[in-house]
């Protein structure tokens, strides 16, 4: 049931957004022939996988318009039915505490899409060569689905599964995860309390084909910056020549704010940023990229660099990009108006060891300096700031997600950093203290939020073979690291 009140229908979108599987069961030793059953039994059952994902793309759980929001709760219920048909415990709000080793997050709402935008029915799942299309494939509802349909194949075979689990699945995270956060703080001492480690379906390969490893995510500040001179638009050959006006001043902005090389002027911005470590380094050494590759996905002709090293080294540092203008005319033909006041929008993706309030005031003190040149009025204001995201490559985790993925896709991941902003990342990893691992299946040709969305189909299969191998390795890690613990004790 959907309350009357907007706001608290937000909310209650919100509540839905948590869920939880918890089941209780044995360890299970990790052997080849093990493996081998298990991905048997998921290269057989694909039709009915993407079956699955079919009905939850026909969903259009898009969590940005509010008029749209009983979808986002009839997706959440579809999520907890496959949960639920599992044996899981399926709370809306009461969240219980049980055992638990592995936590694994994803979203299943989605951003506006239509069906002129792209060339399938976003809402439709199509599959063309081997690529099912559809709003929310890549981000997040194939992933989540990969998960599910991992656990659906231990107790369809009966096995015990390696460790325990819960789902937390969210509708609410392309409108920011509002009251996310809030949620988490509550419940970080019930729970969440036994959590050893979170996994994430973010972030995408470099990749078409190689898998990557992901240990860290940008950072994001995004500015407006209004101008305002009167309280109405004007005609120009009236007005013009003889006013300020607010969008010739606007359009000198970014010209001020960064150079022909994508360079930041902003003095200071890069003082924080730290160093890449000779470790880092060589990790980025070892990272498949073809440049025509990613020319390609991209669909840009040409890049301020030219060699694999300078576009990877570069992901290491911020960048800023103007995002738009609001209030100017922007429809077919002309229309000679001079408007009274246009809202510039620009955003600076950050690094590690940047601080939001540092930038924010170092962004506020450089537009001062080009404003009053001009003499013009303007408001300043950061509606959003998200911290980056920073993962220890060292972590035991880390090496047994690789195995993980060297068991299904026969070679070792990339590890890599990546400027787009996970913003639950970092908030996981510092609510509740425990290492956040982002485990993907997101090729760099899948087109997240573009017009033509897509997850390969291999991709999606292989996903749950991963899962399911990284609960394998999970539980081996754990085995080990109790044994040093006795040993330790004994000695």
């Amino acid at each position: 049931m959907v309350p009357s009140n907007p706001n608290h229908s937000m909310i209650s979108a919100l509540g839905n957004s948590l869920r939880q599987l918890s089941k209780a069961v044995m360890p299970s030793a990790s052997t080849p022939e093990l493996e081998t059953e298990i991905f048997q039994y998921i290269d057989e059952h694909q039709s009915d996988y993407i079956e699955h994902l079919k009905e939850w793309v026909a969903v259009e759980s898009d969590s940005v318009q509010p008029d749209l929001r009983k979808e986002v709760i009839r997706m959440m219920a579809l999520a907890a039915d496959r949960l639920v048909a599992l044996g899981a415990i399926v709370n809306l709000t009461n969240l219980g505490s049980h055992q638990v080793l592995v936590w694994i997050y994803g979203h299943v709402d989605v951003q506006p899409a239509k069906k002129e935008d792209g060339k399938t029915d976003p809402y439709t799942l199509t599959e063309i060569n081997g690529n099912l299309y559809g709003c929310g494939e890549i981000d997040n509802k194939g992933p989540v689905l990969a998960w599910i349909n991992a656990v659906e194949t231990f107790i369809a075979l009966k096995l015990a599964t390696p460790v325990n689990f819960k789902f937390v699945v969210e509708g609410m995270e392309e409108t920011r995860s509002l009251g996310l956060e809030k949620s988490l703080q509550e419940e970080n001492q019930c729970f969440f309390s036994d959590v050893d480690c979170v996994v994430i379906s973010g972030s995408l390969w470099l990749s078409n084909k190689k898998p990557a490893l992901t240990y860290g995510s940008g950072g994001n500040a995004c500015f407006f910056v209004e101008v305002e001179y009167g309280s109405k638009d004007l005609h120009n050959g009236t007005f013009g020549g003889i006013i300020h006006e607010p969008l010739m001043d606007l359009i000198a902005l970014p010209y001020s704010l960064v150079d022909h090389t994508g360079h930041i002027q902003i003095p200071g911005i890069y003082d924080s940023v730290a160093s890449m470590t000779e470790e880092e380094r060589k990790l980025y050494e070892s990272i498949q990229f073809n440049l025509e590759e990613h020319r390609s996905n991209s669909g840009v002709k040409k890049s301020f660099y030219g060699t694999k090293e300078e576009i990877l080294l570069h992901l290491w540092l911020p960048s800023l990009s103007i995002n738009g203008i609001e209030g100017a005319f922007n429809e077919p033909g002309i229309k000679t108006v001079i408007p009274a006041k246009v809202i510039g929008k620009f955003s600076i993706c950050q690094v590690p060891h940047m601080d939001l309030s540092v930038v924010k005031q170092q962004v506020v003190e450089h537009l001062e300096s080009v404003f009053s040149k001009r003499n013009s009025p303007k408001k300043v204001s950061m509606p959003l700031g998200v911290k980056p995201w920073l993962a220890d490559v060292n972590d035991p985790l880390y090496k047994a997600t690789r195995g993980a993925i060297k068991t299904v896709f026969g070679e070792d991941p990339d590890f890599i950093w990546d400027g787009s902003t996970v913003p639950v990342a970092r908030m996981f990893q510092t609510i509740m203290q425990k290492s956040v691992i982002m485990l993907l299946i997101r090729a760099a040709d899948d087109g997240e939020r573009s017009q033509n969305e897509k997850i390969s189909k291999y991709n999606y299969i292989e996903g749950a073979k991963m899962s399911a191998a990284f609960f394998l390795e999970i539980h081996k890690l754990h085995r080990h690291l109790q044994e040093n613990s006795n040993t330790e004790t004994n000695n």
